[in-house]
C-alpha cells in the first residue's frame, strides 16, 4: 500500500492576512506526517505528529493559538483513533499542556478508558510525565483581542465563530492501516466546560480499516447532531467515493441542522478527499511524493515533495 496523508487546518473563514500562515502550516504538517509514513512508520504516528505540528502553530485554533472561553482561559479537546482495532483516546476541556493530541494517544494506550476530561485528564497527564505549561503560554494576542471584543455589549460572538480553525489529519500507512486525529480549542467565549464534537468518537473523527478514516471541522454542535465523521464512512460503506461521501454528509448537515463544516477523508484503498461547505478550509495532502494543498473551493496547488521541502528551507 502506498502511504497517504491528508490534513486540515479548520473550515470557516480565513482572513486574508492569515492565509499564507494557514497554507504553510498545513503544508508543513502534511510533509511531517508523510516523512514518517515514507520511513515505514504507522498511520497513528503520522496523524499524531501532523496534528502536533499544527497545535504548535499559533495560526490554528488548537494548542498554542486556541481561542478563549468566557473566563479568558484556554480549554482544549482532542481525539485519536486507530482503524486497525477501533481503539481510541480522547481528552476534553484540558488546560496547561502544549499538545492535547499526545495526551489523547496516551489515554488510548495507557488506560482502559476512551475519554478523560478536565481535572481527571490533567491528573493523568501529570502521572504520565507530560509537562504543564503556564496557561498564558497558550494564549496568543489574537485570541485575547477576540475574547475582549466579544465581552463588549454590542459584540456578536457568532461572527467570530466563522473563523474556527480546528486541526486534523487522516492517513493510511504501507501496512494498510488507517488512523485519524483531531484537536481544537473550541468556540470563542464558550461556557466553561463546554465540549464540542472533536473529543466525541464518530463526530470529531473516526477510523476503521474496513472503510477508511475521516476528521471533521466546523460548528461542533451541528457535527454532533449528525455524527458527521461516522456519517461520511457510512456513505462510503454504501459504495460512495470519499469525495461523494463527504459531499453527501456535509449536504445533510446543512439541510437538516443548518450546520456548516468540512471533512478530510481517506479510504482503505488510499483515495482521499478534502471537502467543505464553509467559505474556506485550509488542507494539504501528500500521495506518491506529490504535495497538494488549497484553501478555496476548487483550488488545488501541486508540487513535488522535494520542491516543497526546499522552498520551506527544510
Amino acid at each position: 500500500m502506498k502511504p497517504v496523508i491528508v490534513v486540515h487546518g479548520g473550515a470557516g473563514r480565513i482572513f486574508k492576512e492569515r492565509e499564507e500562515g494557514s497554507r504553510s502550516g498545513v503544508t508543513r504538517a502534511a510533509l511531517k506526517g508523510y516523512s514518517i509514513l515514507k520511513r515505514g512508520g504507522s498511520a497513528l504516528d503520522a496523524v499524531e505528529e501532523a496534528v502536533a505540528v499544527m497545535e504548535d502553530d499559533p495560526h490554528f485554533n488548537a494548542g498554542c493559538g486556541s481561542v478563549l472561553n468566557e473566563k479568558g482561559e484556554v480549554e482544549m479537546d482532542a481525539i485519536i483513533m486507530d482503524g486497525k482495532n477501533l481503539a481510541s483516546g480522547a481528552v476534553s476541556a484540558v488546560k496547561c499542556i502544549d499538545n492535547p493530541i499526545r495526551l489523547a494517544r496516551l489515554v488510548m494506550e495507557k488506560t482502559d478508558h476512551m475519554l478523560l476530561t478536565d481535572q481527571g485528564a490533567l491528573a493523568f497527564a501529570r502521572a504520565m510525565g507530560i509537562p504543564e505549561v503556564p496557561g498564558e503560554k497558550l494564549i496568543t494576542e489574537r485570541s485575547l483581542d477576540r475574547w475582549k471584543k466579544n465581552l463588549e455589549a454590542d459584540s456578536n460572538p457568532q461572527e467570530f465563530q466563522k473563523d474556527l480553525g480546528t486541526v486534523g489529519a487522516v492517513a493510511i500507512d504501507s501496512a494498510g492501516n488507517v488512523a485519524c486525529a483531531t484537536s481544537t480549542g473550541g468556540l470563542t467565549n464558550k461556557r466553561v466546560g463546554r465540549v464540542g464534537d472533536t473529543a466525541c468518537i464518530g463526530s470529531g473523527g473516526y477510523a476503521d480499516n474496513d472503510v477508511g478514516a475521516t476528521s471533521t471541522t466546523g460548528h461542533g454542535e451541528s457535527i454532533m447532531k449528525v455524527v458527521l465523521a461516522r456519517l461520511v464512512l457510512f456513505h462510503m460503506e454504501q459504495g460512495k467515493s470519499p469525495e461523494d461521501a463527504a459531499d453527501a454528509a456535509l449536504d445533510f448537515m446543512k439541510t437538516r441542522v443548518a450546520g456548516l463544516g468540512g471533512v478530510i477523508v481517506i479510504s482503505n484503498s488510499g483515495d482521499w478527499a478534502a471537502k467543505f461547505s464553509t467559505k474556506q478550509m485550509s488542507w494539504a495532502t501528500v500521495k506518491d511524493d506529490q504535495l497538494q494543498h488549497g484553501i478555496y473551493a476548487g483550488e488545488r496547488h501541486r508540487q513535488s515533495v522535494d520542491e516543497a521541502l526546499s522552498s520551506m528551507g527544510s
